[in-house]
């Protein structure tokens, strides 16, 4: 093989390489988007996990406390990756007016959430 031919097909090389990882970078990126780390109760916007996402966890919300979710943002599916039972409301100031739920830790999913969620509470 010719030294021109051997730079061609390196140069080739790279640009595949380059090209092939920017598809797996932004599959990587959607990823993490959708993944609940344990220890987080996380929640999405949309059914299935789907949509913007909010963490919550021990370092931002107290135990036997009512975290409001940010106003605009309501939940329809998430996932408990706590050690904590965690109550889901229907009403953002936890009010049992409206409906609520609990439910275990370590690892419940919940692809389609019985009512809107748009307040939280750990237990102790």
């Amino acid at each position: 093989m010719s030294y021109g031919t051997r730079i061609t097909t390196g140069l080739a090389l790279i640009a595949a390489a380059m090209l092939g990882s920017a598809p797996a970078a932004q599959a990587e990126n959607d990823q993490q988007q959708y993944r609940c780390d344990v220890g987080e109760f996380c929640l999405w916007e949309s059914t299935s996990y789907s949509g913007a996402i909010n963490r919550a966890d021990l370092t931002n919300v107290n135990p036997e406390e009512c975290a409001p979710l940010p106003e605009g943002f309501d939940g329809r599916s998430f996932v408990n990756r706590t050690d904590r039972l965690v109550t889901v409301y229907q009403d953002r100031h936890c009010a049992t007016e409206g409906d609520f739920t609990t439910y275990p830790g370590e690892g419940t999913y919940v692809p389609v959430a019985p009512f809107v969620v748009r307040g939280i509470q750990f237990w102790n």
